[in-house]
């Protein structure tokens, strides 16, 4: 029997609730700790508030703000009135911010100071960080409130796309779907003396899903408000974080403050995962010199399906650094090629109680969900003799140069392999003859100095000749999207101006 029945309701009450749930290291003065105590209080007085000024159940209510404590609290407040929660993306220009607001058919825009100019003037706003009448403090009505028991399938959270692809498409998330999350996560497993250092933002799964996780395992979050390699390093060792979870460029830019981490003491650290984009052998074989006592996944999870994706092999045959494992026993898994039903790579198809209710108000968006309830995940794997998979690229990302196929993903991993390369990213350009053809950005190792043409050989020697990167680059950091992913458009965009400077 489930013991978790409202994702705004989390907080085990049998427990000592004088315990720390949040380090908010995101206010001006002093750190702020917020007990377990005092952030359930928080969290009640968001759903009567919201219930006292006439809200009601189903109806959608936005975030919009940098990570804090009271974002947290308000995130659980809303789902546990009833109501559906929006964490809106505060880095999407303000045109896509009010899109996404007013797509949710929102009644309501929790915010923080810096992004409330960006919240649409005709919807009421409550301030974290206002002390006047529409301030958080003075919107809570502090007192007592019983969750609200959803129904099968009632939506707990929208979350958007990154919108990188077109219009941002507002997935729907049930209060049973990240139930399961959770359960099948914390199975067996007694995780309430961790401390989850977070700084991806809430509005993306990667960050939300790990409060929910810290926070039913009564552990501690040390909160940033957004990243900084420098603060994320001062943080571990200050806080003696255990667990880290970030994308690898993240990771990269944190593995580039090479002075700070030999000062730092970070033996607290004992389990790394990284996921949300493809973890190269060079990027994983520098996390485990920098942090050796720590366990590194390589992890895969979708904002349409949950995390709960892959896991360690039933017999225990350990897990290649680049694999991101062994189908999760309670997770359908197939790859499906074009013409193989028996292909070892293709696309992933995966079905399990995560899988979202689908997207909202998009009737012109077909559903990526099978008729036999599989959900189409548009990213290409590799399945090796022993059932491990391993991440390929985006179908998406995919391009063809002269009648090949090329993913960038496979190709920045080939180049990572290059001693003087710290990150690759591959982008492709439009060719007269071969339709398009890829070009490398580089970041080098530290103290290398490689040249463009030890590149383009290494390549040759290294994969087929139509992988190998026509123009290289050596840049000092790469564009990142609001999701701390590379920002691919951006790269193309750049490379055929570069490239147009050479004709």
């Amino acid at each position: 029997m489930s013991f978790f029945h409202n994702l705004g309701q989390l907080i085990r009450r049998d427990r000592d609730l004088s315990k720390i749930a949040i380090i908010d290291l995101g206010s001006e003065g002093e750190p702020r700790e917020i007990s377990y105590a005092a952030l359930d209080a928080m969290t009640n007085g968001v759903a009567r508030a919201i219930r006292r000024r006439g809200f009601a159940r189903g109806d959608r209510i936005a975030i919009l703000s940098a990570n804090c404590a009271e974002y947290v609290a308000a995130y659980f407040g809303i789902m546990r009135a009833g109501l559906v929660a929006v964490p809106v993306n505060y880095r999407f220009p303000p045109k896509m911010i009010d899109f996404v607001i007013r797509d949710a058919g929102t009644k309501l825009v929790f915010c923080d100071r810096e992004r409330r100019a960006h919240c649409p003037p005709d919807l009421p706003t409550v301030s974290f960080d206002d002390q006047t009448d529409d301030g958080f403090n003075q919107f809570l009505d502090r007192g007592s409130f019983a969750e609200i028991i959803p129904t099968p399938n009632e939506p707990a959270m929208f979350l958007y796309t990154s919108g990188s692809s077109g219009v941002p498409k507002g997935v729907v998330l049930s209060h049973q779907s990240h139930i399961w999350v959770l359960e099948t996560r914390l199975a067996g497993r007694d995780l309430s003396r961790q401390r989850y250092l977070i700084a991806a933002p809430f509005y993306h799964m990667n960050a939300l899903a790990l409060a929910k996780l810290a926070i039913a395992a009564y552990s501690t979050i040390v909160l940033l408000p957004s990243f900084n390699a420098r603060r994320y390093i001062e943080a571990i060792g200050h806080y003696r974080c255990s667990w880290l979870t970030a994308v690898p460029p993240m990771i990269a830019m944190i593995l580039r403050e090479a002075a700070l981490l030999a000062a730092t003491d970070l033996s607290s650290v004992e389990f790394v995962r990284m996921g949300s984009a493809p973890v190269s052998q060079s990027l994983m074989s520098s996390v485990k010199r920098a942090l050796p006592r720590a366990a590194v996944t390589n992890a895969y999870g979708t904002t349409e399906a949950g995390p709960v994706v892959f896991g360690p092999h039933p017999d225990g045959l350990p897990v290649p650094e680049t694999s991101v494992g062994f189908p999760h026993p309670q997770v359908q898994l197939r790859l499906v090629a074009c013409e193989d039903k028996n292909a070892t790579q293709g696309v992933l198809e995966m079905k399990c109680p995560a899988i979202m209710l689908g997207y909202y108000n998009r009737p012109d968006v077909p559903a990526p969900i099978t008729p036999d309830g599989f959900y189409v995940t548009g990213d290409v794997f590799h399945r090796d003799e022993d059932g491990f998979y391993y991440f390929v690229g985006r179908f998406d990302d995919m391009f063809n140069s002269g009648g090949e196929n090329i993913y960038p993903g496979e190709v920045e991993r080939m180049l990572e392999r290059h001693a003087g390369v710290s990150q690759a990213a591959v982008v492709p350009i439009d060719d007269e003859i071969k339709g398009q053809k890829p070009v490398a950005f580089i970041i080098p190792e530290a103290g290398c100095d490689p040249s463009a043409d030890d590149i383009k050989q290494f390549a040759l020697a290294n994969a087929p000749a139509y992988q190998h990167p026509r123009f290289v680059w050596f840049v000092d950091k790469l564009p990142l999207a609001s999701t701390n992913k590379i920002d691919r458009a951006a790269l193309r965009r750049l490379a055929e101006q570069w490239v147009r400077k050479t004709r």
